[in-house]
C-alpha cells in the first residue's frame, strides 16, 4: 500500500506542477507551500536514509526548479522503499533538534500524508487566484487505472 501511495503522491504532485508551469501569475504563498512539500519529502527520506539534508523545511525554491526537485525526491523515495525494512525503527532529529524514533513505514506515511494535506491548501489558493485546480484525489487516479 505504501508503494501505491508513493505513486499517488507523485502523480498528484505532478498535477500541481503542471499548474505552476502553465501560469504566469505571481502566487508566492502557494509557491512557498509547495516548496515546503518538496522540502519535507526530501527531509523525511533523508531521515530514513540517514543522509545529509539539502534543504531547510521552509526554504523557498523558484517554481522553475519544482519539477527537478520533485523528480529527484521520488527517485530517492523509491530507492529507499526498495531497500528499507518497513518495520525497522529509526532514531532521527526534527528541525528543532528533538530526538524521535519511528518505524520506517510510519515515516513514509507521514511524508505522504503531509503532502496530501498541503496540496489541499494549494488547491484552495489556486481557486482564489481564479485558476481551475487539477483533480488530485486518490480515487481519481484509481478510477483512471493509474494506480
Amino acid at each position: 500500500m505504501i508503494e501505491e501511495f508513493i505513486r499517488y503522491t507523485e502523480l498528484a504532485d505532478r498535477e500541481i506542477l503542471t499548474v505552476f508551469s502553465a501560469t504566469n501569475k505571481d502566487m508566492p504563498e502557494a509557491e512557498r507551500l509547495f516548496s515546503h512539500v518538496l522540502n519535507a519529502q526530501h527531509i523525511w527520506v533523508s531521515r530514513i536514509e540517514a543522509s545529509p539534508l539539502q534543504y531547510e523545511i521552509w526554504q523557498v525554491h523558484p517554481k522553475e526548479t519544482f519539477a527537478s526537485i520533485s523528480t529527484e525526491n521520488f527517485r530517492l523515495i523509491k530507492e529507499s522503499l526498495a531497500k528499507q525494512d518497513l518495520d525497522t525503527a529509526i532514531t532521527y532529529h526534527d528541525s528543532r533538534g528533538n530526538e524521535y524514533k519511528n518505524k520506517v513505514a510510519e515515516m513514509f506515511m507521514q511524508m505522504l500524508n503531509h503532502s496530501t494535506y498541503h496540496r489541499g491548501q494549494i488547491v484552495s489558493m489556486l481557486k482564489k487566484e481564479g485558476i481551475t485546480p487539477p483533480v488530485t484525489d486518490y480515487i481519481y487516479f484509481k478510477r483512471k487505472n493509474l494506480l
